[in-house]
């Protein structure tokens, strides 16, 4: 298999988890591109020159992270990443970190072309305030009061959202502010998957 990626996009960062969570990684080349490239070899291969996209062992084109995972639970080894005892509880989880992960992204991108002046805007104000609310559910969420931190999919996009903030978006200083989440991602981050896969 081939995985489109680069080193800081936290959709390409939940799949490389998966890969090492399923096994899969020794099957997998790592192609390092720039989306935003107008010469990208990823346009090659997907007309959305999007990230992460994985092109499958029988050469089918994959998109978006959450679809990327589901296929790799489904051909790699180990533990499921959506078991089916408890798999509404994972993907209501897998939710709140894909939805905490693109508020954060859409900060960091307007920001990044649009200036400081875009969080004062509707979306922005909008983006900042939805990171807030999920980051006081989480912290009050059953499954981190339970310390459930088996490495499920919903587990999985919940830590790497959490460490793009940490990565990006320090001022929101969660790790200070929200003690019981912090202690749940230490648990959750305390492996390989996550150490071979940080943001740089």
């Amino acid at each position: 298999m081939q995985l489109y990626l680069n080193a800081s996009s936290p959709y390409a960062r939940v799949v490389r988890v998966c890969l090492y969570e399923k096994e899969l990684m020794e099957r997998t080349e790592l192609c390092w591109c720039d989306p935003w490239a107008a010469d990208s070899e990823l346009l090659k291969i997907t007309p959305l020159s999007r990230i992460p996209t994985l092109v499958t062992e029988g050469g089918e084109v994959l998109t978006e992270s959450l679809l990327i995972a589901h296929y790799l639970d489904a051909v790699g080894e180990g533990a499921k990443l959506l078991p089916a005892d408890g798999l509404a509880e994972t993907l209501a989880l897998a939710g709140l970190g894909q939805g905490l992960m693109e508020a954060a992204f859409n900060v960091v991108i307007g920001r990044k072309h649009g200036g400081p002046d875009v969080d004062e805007t509707l979306l922005g104000n909008r983006r900042l305030k939805a990171i807030e609310r999920t980051l006081v559910t989480l912290e009050a969420h059953p499954s981190v009061l339970a310390g459930h931190t088996q490495r499920t999919l919903g587990a999985i996009v919940i830590a790497v959202a959490l460490a793009y903030l940490s990565f990006r978006l320090p001022a929101f200083d969660w790790p200070n502010r929200f003690p019981r989440l912090q202690a749940w991602f230490a648990k959750v981050t305390e492996c390989d998957s996550f150490a071979l896969t940080a943001f740089e």
